[in-house]
């Protein structure tokens, strides 16, 4: 949890001013600077999803410890390098090649999983996602300021030393509890696709990609539409909209194990899928400070219960011996979404920026209908019972 919370608040330092860094470097039109911000910023996960299984198969053999290792030490290189740039493409380059490492994020929830007993697995999940929720709202703060003190360019080398700060704590600290599991994987090959088929989770898959997507195509048009609306200050409303974003995410994944020990995760993560989607509707029909400011928090604290139960159910059908490969496709998911939500917000608000929010709660009402018509409930004790899994799982289970 610490050690996410460090880590993120060492990309927020600098990733929301990254517009201003292109500027800096010679990038004048609004809209190649959107543009080449929408890409940058989604050129890393959608890399990172790409390699996530496969570095998933390499967690459950080898921990994922050192997978979360590798993966900061190399943010502390890229972060460095992004300060020493001088030309747009070195930006755009830089993330890419981040994003082969990438995904420490995601792999901090999983290795919460696995560390926690099943019956805590929600309680665990949600302090560490409160703790990458609650670093974005804090990151900027001190962004802003460092950049004003030391200049953006400056801010970036500061972004490396919080990451190598975020390598020593979980190299220290963080203690590998699944070795037992490990050994079982050694003996065992189960083949992706079995794992795929372990219950409900290519719904889960669907579903978080559904809601990183909605929530992150919001970033490149925020501004825009709050401008749009003829607000004097639209900056320091943005900025108090994506802080009330992040904390009532944060408290999402709080409510989360909550209303997962008093309903089944069916019910949580719709009821709160369809909170999102009406905060959504908040933004397509008022202009006023307050009501936007209580849309936003009924989308990140629907989405922030939707995550951390949809992360928490899929977790209570993976067997032990699969558990990093399991997590590495929802990671994947994860990723993805992130990766495409913010280029596709940029595309669609070219044309209309009403149409982001619209295009938003479609996505979500259609979550709601999928997971209330197809998911089933499992107790968050149980273990997968589909395929080869089922047959392997118990050597897992016994080891």
């Amino acid at each position: 949890m610490i050690a996410s919370f460090v880590g993120f608040t060492g990309f927020t330092l600098v990733m929301p001013f990254l517009a201003l860094r292109f500027q800096g470097l010679g990038v004048d039109d609004t809209r190649e600077v959107a543009l080449w911000t929408g890409f940058t910023l989604g050129v890393t996960p959608a890399v990172a999803a790409a390699c996530a299984p496969l570095w998933g198969r390499v967690g459950d053999r080898f921990g994922n410890k050192l997978l979360v290792q590798r993966s900061l030490f190399f943010c502390v290189f890229v972060m460095t390098l992004m300060g020493l740039a001088t030309e747009p493409w070195q930006l755009f380059v830089l993330r890419a090649l981040q994003g082969l490492v990438a995904g420490y994020g995601p792999l901090t929830i999983a290795m919460a999983a696995e560390s926690a007993p099943r019956e805590k697995m929600a309680h665990a999940i949600g302090l560490v996602q409160t703790a990458q929720r609650v670093a974005p709202a804090v990151g900027p703060v001190i962004g802003g300021v460092l950049a004003q003190a030391v200049g953006l360019r400056n801010s970036f080398f500061v972004a490396g030393a919080v990451y190598a700060l975020a390598f020593a704590l979980v190299s220290v600290l963080y203690r590998d509890t699944g070795h037992a599991a490990r050994e079982a994987e050694r003996r065992t090959h189960v083949p992706m696709l079995e794992i795929l088929s372990i219950r409900n989770l290519l719904l889960l898959m669907g579903v978080i990609f559904g809601l990183q997507l909605t929530e992150r195509s919001l970033g490149p048009v925020l501004l825009l539409h709050v401008e749009a609306l003829g607000y004097a200050r639209a900056a320091l409303l943005v900025g108090v909209l994506f802080s009330l974003l992040s904390v009532a995410g944060a408290l999402g994944h709080q409510i989360a194990a909550s209303a997962l020990a008093r309903a089944p995760a069916r019910r949580v993560i719709a009821t709160a899928i369809v909170a999102a989607a009406l905060g959504l509707v908040v933004f397509t029909v008022t202009s006023a400070a307050w009501a936007l400011m209580g849309g936003i928090l009924a989308v990140g604290v629907g989405v922030g219960v939707a995550m951390t139960a949809a992360f928490t159910a899929a977790g209570a059908s993976i067997p032990r011996h699969v558990h990093s490969t399991s997590f590495g496709f929802l990671t994947g998911a994860s990723l993805t979404g992130t990766a495409v939500g913010p280029v596709l917000g940029g595309l669609v608000a070219a044309r209309s920026i009403t149409a982001v929010f619209v295009l938003g709660v479609v996505i979500l009402a259609g979550l709601a209908v999928i997971v209330r018509r197809v998911m089933t409930d499992a107790p968050l004790g149980q273990v997968g019972q589909v395929g080869k899994v089922s047959q392997v799982s118990q050597v897992g289970d016994d080891t």
